[in-house]
């Protein structure tokens, strides 16, 4: 019998928490699919990306798509403001 999953190790069940961000670069497309409140592992990724040198993903891809992460974070964080400030 295999090793039951934790509660936060499972799947979102919510069709919301799951965000993707994405760059066509060429012919080369990156895309990355995460959880919400996962955004830290996001960034680590896009770091160890720039450091890959068989990728022509640079530190401009980079700020690009850590600009589209900062989006989406901004439109989470609308949804907390009462209906007023938004």
């Amino acid at each position: 019998m295999g090793t039951p999953i934790k509660p936060s190790q499972q799947p979102s069940q919510n069709p919301q928490a799951m965000k993707t961000l994405n760059l066509v670069k060429g012919r080369e497309q990156f895309c990355f699919r995460y959880e919400v409140g996962q955004e830290s592992k996001v960034l680590e990724s896009l770091i160890d990306m720039v450091k890959r040198r068989e990728l022509t993903f640079d530190w401009f891809d980079a700020a690009v798509l850590s600009h589209q992460l900062g989006q989406h974070l901004a439109k989470e964080l609308k949804g907390y403001l009462p209906k007023k400030a938004a």
